[in-house]
């Protein structure tokens, strides 16, 4: 539907889809900074003052946002008519026959794109997480368990969560990577389960202790082998991914090691394993929770990551297989579809 409208709206009313894809801008901009001054507004955006007056002043009397002294923030009906317009807005990027054309191209059951640049625009990760929390929504069915790894784009999916599935299990996909605490997929899977009204088990233990060092361990604690059991029969997993280089220095390698990694042509990393542009493992760390190998075992497996910067390391990790529903930016997905 919405494409039959995009293309006659562009024959006959040019400037009215120019002016629409600006006020969603706006709105959706507001919605994820709010409250925001219009100065502040108008450069966060790179826009004139003059021009976001204007349309701040359309806004305000159509009663989708609302004026304090605090700054400029979204209502509900405004809230609600950025919904709405998602579809039209990817419809007017483009967005639809290019998440065609990758989900052919990668190998995947489903691409989702969000409008915009993650590296130029925070919002855009607000976006991202909202998505992956409204996907994540519509396959939750009773008594399932999700696995999430760590990262800070999964904390903005458990933000976003605003719903409730009280029969749902969260747990960590894999153990600590010594990272900032609130970034910790054991910190997530609880955050998320609270958001969800849900339980959640986690796993205390460090990434790179593998089960062969926790093995003395193990046998007088029960409960790390029952949370790495749950895991391993996750119903959904959300995952993000990572860049080689990135990853590997988060856990700690050194600079000799990342250069190795490098040069063997590691671009992507997922679940502590290293990829080649091609898909090909060249190195996994050894540490408790899933491995890909694991991955066929899981229903669903959501893949969450944006920026051109990462636009490689999704292209191989999807590669290398396992991942089902992509969610990216634009300008992520367009750098994939030169790669590819």
């Amino acid at each position: 539907m919405w494409n039959q409208v995009v293309r006659l709206q562009r024959k006959i009313a040019p400037e009215l889809v120019e002016s629409l894809a600006q006020r969603y801008e706006l709105l959706r901009h507001i919605a994820n900074v709010g409250p925001v001054g219009r100065r502040g507004l108008a450069a966060q955006m790179d826009r004139s003052e003059r021009i976001v007056r204007a349309q701040i002043d359309f806004l305000k009397q159509a009663g989708l946002i609302d004026l304090s002294p605090l700054g400029m923030t979204i209502t509900p009906e405004g809230q609600q008519l950025v919904l709405e317009l998602a579809e039209y807005v990817r419809e007017l990027h483009g967005l639809s026959a290019l998440e065609t054309e990758l989900c052919q191209k990668l190998g995947l059951k489903r691409v989702m794109i969000i409008p915009g640049d993650c590296e130029a625009d925070s919002g855009v990760n607000q976006d991202l997480g909202r998505a992956a929390a409204q996907m994540l929504y519509q396959c939750l069915q009773e008594n399932m368990t999700v696995a999430v790894s760590g990262g800070s784009l999964m904390a903005q999916v458990a933000a976003a969560i605003h719903y409730n599935k009280t029969s749902t299990t969260v747990v960590p996909a894999r153990g600590g990577l010594g990272e900032r605490v609130e970034y910790q997929a054991n910190t997530i899977a609880a955050a998320m389960a609270n958001k969800l009204g849900g339980r959640y088990r986690l796993l205390h233990v460090p990434e790179g202790v593998s089960e062969d060092m926790v093995g003395p361990v193990w046998a007088k604690n029960s409960n790390i082998l029952e949370v790495t059991e749950l895991i391993k029969q996750a119903n959904i997993l959300v995952n993000g991914i990572g860049q080689a280089r990135e990853m590997a220095a988060r856990r700690g390698f050194d600079e000799e090691f990342i250069a190795k990694l490098e040069s063997s042509g590691a671009v992507g990393e997922v679940l502590g394993h290293y990829f080649t542009l091609e898909g090909k493992a060249i190195y996994i760390t050894s540490s408790l929770g899933l491995h890909l190998d694991d991955l066929a075992g899981i229903g669903l497996v959501i893949a969450v990551a944006g920026g051109r910067r990462k636009a490689e390391a999704i292209v191989a990790v999807t590669r290398a297989g396992g991942q089902d529903v992509l969610i990216t930016d634009e300008a992520g997905a367009k750098a994939i579809r030169e790669i590819v």
